[in-house]
């Protein structure tokens, strides 16, 4: 009798947490101002006279528009004044009062229009720099992160920071900065002309107020979050989902998908409900503090206009500095919130320029300088963490113009020898050199620029045939990509479509079959033109018919060139100059087909096992 036994699902490694995390969001250690200085550099970059010059002519029409804004009331009380106090009032005098009133109040909007002009390219300029710096970081990232990675939640923290920006540097710079410049220049303002308790009162309003409001708002941030944090793991849910459409399809769970979706939903809606509920209590008391303060400043106000201390145009000037200031003031409680939540996103992009490089170039690296393409494995160790070494002293050569497979049962390392190759991780111990030069001496860029590589997943972008061609050098004509596709076998076939290389292939290239993924693949591989070539279980997914096919174009172009074949079937190596065997992380066997078999050691067992799947093919035919 058969007992079952129950496994425990391990926690899954959750990379969102890595990357939205202070708790659920904030980097350790990161604080707000540390996150403004990182962005400083970009507003104020080096060698760049225009943009400072932008900066400069921005700040100037700030402090004018600020200056004429605090100068509307002074002309409003003296018109209110002059008429309520000399019913024989001049009207020239009238006249040239409001003529002044009117021209502050156009500078203080047209100045305000003046510093968008001047800064809005310095912050698109900033952005764009920001956001080409974060792709780039990406793409030099090790395999290993981009392995962990959740591209929904990876893509919302980049869109979300790439929006903090936008928003902090339009709102903190041009907002709370005037705002607290305003409210400095009201008090100075109000002390002078009319008495010290009228500053007072509104200076201990305002502080009341912003305490209030940066301390309630610190206290929801906490649900913002959380509410963030849900939005993302729904997103990554239903990208995962999309892009894994067919297996959806295959096993029927279409609901047991919407279930996890809802799930993910559900938890948003929950915090969402939690984080705008919560507001109330926050707009509820900053209306309570602009309540009172109003409240005292005008019955101060009207107490000295009986006692003719003041007078009528005096209580119109205090009562409108106070709607100008609060007017703001209740902008501000939003904008306090959303600069918070801006420099929380900014801190999860930001996090992401912090990941180290596993995988440098030495400050002195060379430019890989090929002429032959030998490849020399010298006592490679690697391991992708201490507790695991996966090769284990691998030593082997691939002659120039020679053809060397590796072969092997799943999880031998016959992969990870391709990445090591390709740089994607650095060796432990030992050495891997090209025309003896140490892979590690040199440039990344011309290390790969050597290879090409036709995978077992030839995955392809979303757009053309033509353009997933010419990926393999960009800069290359039409004719040179038509020219790969015909040595690749594919040209006739792309001609029988409608659009021809115009073609959409689809996300992934799904549009395509594999055999005819393959080729633009291998199309893709002939157009970089490489020194060496490098076909990781190229055919092991397709079918006989397409497998041999598709060999026969492998076999024609690598012909005459540096070529390491890793294989799971044995049948399409039989040619190769050298076989290697692998198991466990070692060389167990070597040497060319028919040696192996006579050797029946590992490669005839596997060679058997093979053929046995293949029952009504004679075995000697191979």
């Amino acid at each position: 009798m058969m007992t079952s036994k129950i496994i425990e699902p391990k926690p899954q490694r959750q990379m969102a947490t890595k990357i939205y995390n202070r708790q659920e969001y904030r980097l350790p250690g990161r604080e707000d101002w540390a996150t403004i200085q990182t962005l400083l550099p970009y507003l104020w970059p080096k060698n760049e006279a225009d943009v400072k010059a932008r900066v400069l002519a921005a700040l100037l029409c700030l402090g004018i528009s600020k200056l004429a804004t605090v100068l509307v009331p002074v002309f409003y009380k003296e018109a209110v004044d002059l008429i309520s106090t000399d019913g024989n009032f001049l009207l020239t005098s009238l006249i040239w009062i409001l003529i002044a009133y009117g021209t502050v109040r156009v500078a203080q909007q047209g100045f305000a229009e003046l510093r968008e002009f001047f800064f809005a390219r310095v912050g698109q300029r900033a952005i764009r720099k920001v956001a080409l710096k974060t792709f780039r970081h990406l793409h030099a990232l090790s395999l290993r992160f981009h392995l962990d990675r959740q591209t929904g939640g990876l893509s919302r923290a980049i869109e979300r920071g790439i929006k903090g920006i936008e928003f902090l540097l339009n709102f903190m710079l041009f907002n709370i900065i005037p705002t607290v410049m305003e409210i400095c220049l009201v008090c100075g303002i109000l002390w002078v002309v009319f008495d010290f308790w009228y500053a007072l009162i509104i200076f201990a309003t305002v502080s009341i107020y912003i305490m209030f409001t940066f301390s309630v708002t610190e206290w929801r941030m906490k649900f913002r979050r959380r509410m963030n944090e849900m939005d993302s793991r729904a997103n990554t849910r239903a990208i995962d989902s999309l892009l894994n459409y067919e297996t959806v399809k295959y096993f029927n769970n279409e609901r047991h998908e919407a279930a996890r979706f809802d799930r993910a939903l559900r938890r948003y809606e929950d915090a969402s409900v939690l984080s705008k509920t919560t507001l109330s209590l926050v707009n509820i008391g900053q209306g309570f503090i602009i309540a009172f303060g109003l409240t005292a400043v005008m019955a101060l106000a009207g107490w000295q206009i009986e006692e003719g201390e003041m007078t009528v145009g005096g209580f119109v000037m205090v009562n409108t500095y106070l709607l100008q200031l609060f007017i703001p003031l209740n902008f501000l409680g939003f904008v306090y919130r959303e600069i918070r939540q801006s420099l929380t996103d900014m801190e999860a992009m930001f996090k992401l320029l912090d990941e180290e490089l596993e995988v440098l170039d030495p400050c002195n690296s060379n430019f890989l300088s090929v002429e032959n393409g030998e490849i020399i494995f010298d006592d490679v160790r690697f391991g992708y963490d201490g507790n695991r070494e996966i090769l284990r002293g691998i030593s082997f050569k691939v002659e120039s113009g020679k053809k060397v497979a590796i072969v092997g049962p799943s999880g031998a390392g016959k992969s990870t020898i391709a990445r090591l190759l390709f740089r994607f991780y650095d060796v432990t111990a030992g050495s891997i050199k090209i025309d003896k030069q140490d892979i590690r001496q040199v440039s990344q860029d011309s290390l790969r620029k050597v290879i090409g590589i036709v995978p077992q997943d030839s995955v392809l972008f979303n757009d053309t045939i033509f353009y997933n061609i010419a990926y393999g050098r960009p800069e290359a004509s039409p004719q040179e990509v038509q020219n790969a596709a015909e040595l690749a076998q594919v040209h006739q076939f792309i001609m029988g479509l409608p659009d021809g290389y115009n073609t959409p292939v689809g996300e992934r290239g799904l549009k395509l079959s594999g055999g005819e993924k393959q080729r633009v693949a291998i199309a893709r591989a002939l157009l970089k033109d490489p020194k060496i070539f490098l076909f990781d279980e190229a055919t092991s997914a397709l079918d006989t018919k397409t497998e041999k096919e598709i060999q026969t174009s492998l076999g024609q172009i690598s012909s005459g060139s540096t070529t390491l074949v890793i294989a799971h079937r044995l049948s399409t190596v039989i040619d190769a100059d050298e076989i290697l065997v692998l198991s466990n992380g070692e060389i167990k066997e070597r040497g060319q087909h028919p040696s192996l078999l006579n050797l029946d050691g590992l490669y005839a067992d596997l060679w058997r096992r093979q053929q046995d799947a293949k029952p009504k093919q004679n075995i000697s035919s191979e």
